[in-house]
């Protein structure tokens, strides 16, 4: 569908997603969630109260948008555009050509800070970046870039993006980044490490059992625990006993 580049276009969106939302009740849950309040990750985010299954059916309806429309959307301060703006680069990515997911590739990097929200790096980055730097190895630096970057999203940006290459069978670059990012003071970080870890396990116990054994005595409580989620009880309770001594 044709959509103008005008201010107009983004206000037409937000009406597009206010009717396939929730009661504005859902709105303070929201808030709640995604922490808000000052000093939380999500401080001064606002939301509309979209649900992510009407979020996709909104991206739907305008996968067409282009890069510049694609950038207003960006800086919107409503958390659902921003996430609507990145669900729809990644939906493009999954059917694109080289040069254009080259070309989504660089805008994405470009805007990395503007992906602020957990929820937004984690429904894109793994089709944006990572399934390109998967065909393209040589632009794995990028993620030793973003994993020592001053910017929250931009480190979290770094090991999801792992996530394609896990799928592919390839880990070690996930667990280079995790190594750099096991002293991370953000508990997102944290999550991020230990959810792309277990991932790790699915392809591959032994190795992330010796990653774990290495590493548990000064891995962040939450990063173990989501690492070895699959792990047998005995196994966990091992593990964590070693992080307490």
């Amino acid at each position: 569908m044709q959509v103008l580049y005008t201010k107009g276009m983004t206000n037409e969106i937000i009406a597009a997603l206010k009717r396939e939302g929730e009661p504005l009740s859902n709105v303070e849950n929201m808030r709640k969630f995604f922490k808000v309040q000052p000093g939380g990750y999500g401080e001064g985010d606002d939301f509309l109260g979209i649900t992510v299954p009407a979020l996709r059916r909104v991206a739907k309806q305008y996968k067409d948008l282009s890069l510049e429309q694609i950038e207003v959307l960006l800086g919107n301060p409503y958390h659902e555009v921003r996430l609507l703006a990145a669900v729809i680069l990644a939906n493009r990515c999954r059917r694109a050509s080289e040069e254009v997911h080259r070309t989504i590739f660089d805008f994405y990097l470009a805007h990395a800070t503007q992906m602020n929200g957990w929820d937004i790096v984690d429904s894109s980055c793994r089709d944006v970046v990572g399934e390109y730097i998967l065909k393209h190895p040589e632009q794995v630096v990028v993620l030793d870039r973003l994993a020592v970057s001053d910017n929250l999203w931009e480190r979290r940006i770094a090991i999801v993006s792992t996530w394609a290459l896990i799928r592919a069978g390839k880990v070690d670059d996930t667990y280079r980044i995790a190594e750099v990012l096991l002293h991370d003071k953000q508990d997102l970080i944290h999550k991020a490490v230990g959810w792309m870890l277990r991932e790790t396990g699915k392809r591959d116990r032994e190795q992330l059992r010796a990653f774990v054994l290495a590493h548990a005595h000064h891995m962040p409580r939450t990063a173990l625990r989501y690492a070895i989620e699959h792990f047998s009880p005995n196994e966990r309770a091992a593990f964590l006993a070693i992080k307490r001594t």
